[in-house]
């Protein structure tokens, strides 16, 4: 307790020390996204663990809660305390608690008393021939009985006894060993104690240093205001202006597509009348020779007259079914799309698109100098916490500490050898103890073997065997030395009964429930004019809240030793952790930025000009169902193969000679026709009537697709012009709000490092425990008790088994007389 109170004291002087030197600044850092103290490890484990005999401690504890059923007397210690405590008027109090305890010590007393006095009163009787001293045994019928059931309860009773015995080597073992582990438990509490109090500078320094993170992550972001603010200035506007410059350039695609296509329609068609026409004579050609060819005189004659007329009457078929020159040409409208090219409309989107993407950079540009401003405060922010981080005295005040510990390791240093040779004193005098037990116990499984394996039921009483006298005399030898020894056993068993069963009791129970603490934080008991003693101690402010138990409860849980101390008390560390006036400033330097990006054009007047003039050019005013029309058509009014191959089926059918021959080679040069002139005509014709359909859809609505346009411009011209203001001031305070936020988190992260984590006291906790808990309660205590829990039980078997034993010595031991019966 003395360690802890003098931690707390040390920490005590180093938050005075502290606040003296707080003025000089009223901010440190803050977090900077994954900030954590280093992890500081101990070599002391917080828990203890008896292991296997732990069974056994938990018997002797069952034992003494039935011995000692009494609540702890809270009472009572606080007028010991108090020094109000009078025993004249007091003890019915303490003899109701102790009411076990003394009852089981008045019976290890009179056992104490009485048995000498038995035994040498036995002694004297059987000398004189008496308490069974005669060696003359009566015969009686029940003898082999009471013999047999002598000597289970003497084994049975023996059995007992050496369970006892074992408990008691085990737990002077056990004990011994316990204390041997003294001085490594010693060490490494000291360790921990000075790992605890090296670590706290670390940790602060390692705190103040972690602004010049927070500072470079501020620094990074000021650096990428471009990225950052403008960019963020950018995003808010890219959804109302890139849509709008993404339909102009559209558009400026279109209309170029547009001329593409007019050109290509219009050089088609022209294409096509020629084709046309160039069709039509080879037709007319063909005609005209089957007109000639049919006038042959052979026509005049039946039957071939009638081959002739038909083949007449079909030369209709053979004349051109479209007219390709009623179509009008595309010359004008491609003029005027070639008007509206003489102006760039794409360059002019792309001039808006960069006037747009500009903007990051244009902020960058207008912002130089109040980002030097605010590096300029955080580069103060940071001089003033080095110069604090400089001037805390905290190795100086350690060392007062650290001395105390190296003092209190050095005493103990020097008081180990003492204890370790005391203990092995007791270790032999607990050694000795269970030994006699043992030689007792040892006389009577003698007894009871010799006794047993030499007994013969045969036998009279004066001519019983050797080995069974020996087992007889080996009875009254354990039951001699029982009366010799068993009051001297008793002593030490009362002596060590009621120091470890109260020590148990009253300190070590009430410290594992924490009830020890309760009376401490008892007010005015430790000082009369002090509500609470220990914020009396540590601030001089007996009113404060600060109890035992909740400091130990704290230390237990590791957290820090300012929140465990409540010293906002002394030292409130959210007054000196105070942002506010350079927060103050920086947030003022981002609401007074003056960003002027309101001189941004899309697209200037020539390309809305350019624009109308194009909705205007007439294209979708074109007739382009007279085109689709025409271009449906075949071109011929006959299908030629068809035409031919009828023509020569038919002059098959005449008879040889030059009209025949005339009209098959006129079959074949339609076929020709068809081959070298229909089907690139069709081809032609079909590829410009896909191409005509689509321009009649890119066309179709073409004014209102401009007039939509140019209505989604001067949405975004007017939304730029309307609220970009309140976009840059939103995305500014967004920006500061971030830079301000690291410090922010950085100075949270401080304050919680501070009061929850910095120099966290668990090693105190984690020494007192090792003093009272480890060492005192379960490697002295727990043994101590187990010690006199099993030799006591052993000592009282011993009367039974005394009894017992005397008993059976007289059917194991030869008799010099017996009873004789005459016939």
């Amino acid at each position: 307790m003395a360690l802890l109170l003098g931690f707390l004291l040390l920490l005590l002087e180093l938050c005075g020390n502290t606040l003296s030197l707080g003025s000089r600044s009223s901010t440190e850092g803050t977090e900077v996204l994954e900030l954590e103290l280093p992890a500081t490890n101990y070599e002391t484990k917080d828990s203890y663990k008896a292991g296997p005999i732990g069974g056994l401690f938990q018997i002797v504890h069952i034992f003494l809660r039935v011995v000692q059923p009494n609540d702890f007397p809270e009472d009572i210690l606080r007028k010991i305390l108090q020094k109000k405590f009078d025993l004249s008027t007091d003890y019915e109090k303490i003899i109701y608690y102790e009411i076990g305890v003394i009852i089981c010590a008045v019976l290890g007393l009179l056992f104490v008393i009485l048995m000498p006095l038995v035994g040498f009163c036995f002694g004297l009787c059987r000398c004189c021939n008496k308490c069974g001293g005669e060696m003359h045994q009566r015969q009686k019928k029940n003898g082999p009985f009471l013999r047999k059931c002598f000597a289970v309860s003497l084994l049975v009773i023996s059995i007992f006894i050496s369970i006892g015995i074992i408990y008691g080597f085990v737990a002077n073992h056990h004990l011994r060993a316990q204390i041997e582990k003294t001085r490594k438990l010693a060490d490494s509490n000291f360790r921990d104690l000075r790992t605890l109090l090296n670590a706290a500078p670390a940790e602060i320094s390692y705190i103040l240093s972690q602004y010049t993170t927070t500072k470079e992550k501020a620094f990074s972001d000021l650096d990428n205001v471009k990225s950052l603010l403008g960019g963020g200035i950018h995003e808010q506007l890219r959804p109302k202006v890139i849509p709008a410059l993404d339909d102009i350039k559209a558009m400026a695609e279109a209309i170029k597509e547009t001329k593409e296509a007019l050109l290509n329609v219009n050089n088609t068609l022209k294409e096509l009348k020629k084709s046309s026409a160039q069709l039509n004579t080879s037709l007319s050609d063909v005609k005209r020779d089957l007109e000639q060819s049919l006038n042959d005189p052979m026509c005049s004659a039946p039957p071939v007259a009638t081959t002739c007329n038909n083949i007449r009457t079909s030369l209709s078929q053979l004349d051109d079914n479209t007219n390709m020159d009623q179509l009008p040409s595309l010359d004008k409208p491609i003029d005027k799309i070639n008007d509206i090219l003489q102006t760039n409309l794409s360059s002019l989107v792309q001039q808006g698109y960069k006037s747009f993407n500009d903007i990051p950079e244009m902020v960058e540009n207008q912002t130089t100098d109040i980002i030097s401003d605010v590096k300029s405060t955080l580069n103060s922010i940071g001089s003033d916490i080095e110069s604090i981080g400089e001037q805390i005295p905290i190795q100086d005040q350690l060392s007062n500490f650290m001395g105390y510990i190296n003092d209190t390791e050095t005493y103990i240093r020097r008081s180990l050898p003492t204890l370790e040779e005391y203990d092995s004193y007791r270790w032999l005098g607990g050694l000795v103890v269970c030994c006699l037990l043992t030689l007792v116990v040892i006389f009577y499984y003698l007894g009871l073997l010799c006794g047993m394996c030499g007994y013969d039921r045969n036998a009279t009483p004066t001519r019983r065997g050797c080995v069974s006298n020996t087992g007889g005399i080996f009875l009254m030898v354990g039951a001699g030395v029982s009366f010799l020894i068993c009051w001297i056993l008793m002593t030490i068993v009362v002596l060590t009964f009621v120091v470890g069963a109260n020590v148990e009791k009253l300190l070590c129970e009430p410290y594992q429930n924490r009830k020890l603490f309760q009376v401490l934080d008892t007010p005015y008991l430790l000082n009369e004019n002090w509500k609470h003693y220990l914020s009396g101690m540590v601030f001089n402010k007996p009113d404060i809240n600060l109890t035992f138990e909740q400091v130990y409860s704290d230390c237990k849980e590791n957290k820090g030793i300012y929140g465990t101390l409540k010293l906002e008390n002394s030292y409130n560390i959210s007054e000196h952790l105070n942002i506010q006036e350079h927060a103050g400033n920086i947030s003022n330097d981002f609401q007074n930025m003056k960003v002027n990006i309101d001189n941004i054009v899309l697209l200037d007047e020539a390309g809305r000009k350019n624009l109308m003039d194009f909705s205007f050019s007439g294209i979708d005013a074109i007739n382009y169902n007279i085109y689709l029309a025409e271009l449906s058509k075949a071109p011929t009014k006959a299908n030629l193969l068809s035409f031919a191959d009828d023509l020569e089926v038919k002059a098959n059918h005449l008879p040889h000679g030059s009209l025949k021959q005339s009209l098959k080679n006129n079959a074949q040069t339609i076929r020709t026709i068809h081959r070298s002139e229909v089907i690139p005509l069709e081809q032609s014709m079909s590829s410009v009537y896909q191409s005509i359909k689509e321009l009649q859809q890119k066309s179709s609505g073409l004014g209102m697709k401009v007039t939509n346009t140019l209505s989604s411009l001067d949405s975004a011209q007017d939304f730029l012009t309307t609220h970009i203001s309140s976009v840059i001031v939103e995305e500014s305070q967004k920006y500061g709000n971030t830079i301000v936020g690291y410090f922010e988190r950085y100075l949270q992260w401080v304050k919680i490092s501070i009061t929850e984590k910095i120099a966290a006291c668990k090693p105190v906790a984690t020494a007192l425990d090792s003093a009272v808990d480890v060492f005192l309660c379960s490697y002295v205590i727990d043994p101590m008790n187990l010690f006199w829990f099993g030799i006591g039980k052993a000592t009282v078997f011993l009367l039974p088994a005394l009894i017992f034993a005397v008993k059976l010595a007289k059917y194991y031991r030869r008799m010099d007389s017996e009873d004789v019966y005459e016939e």
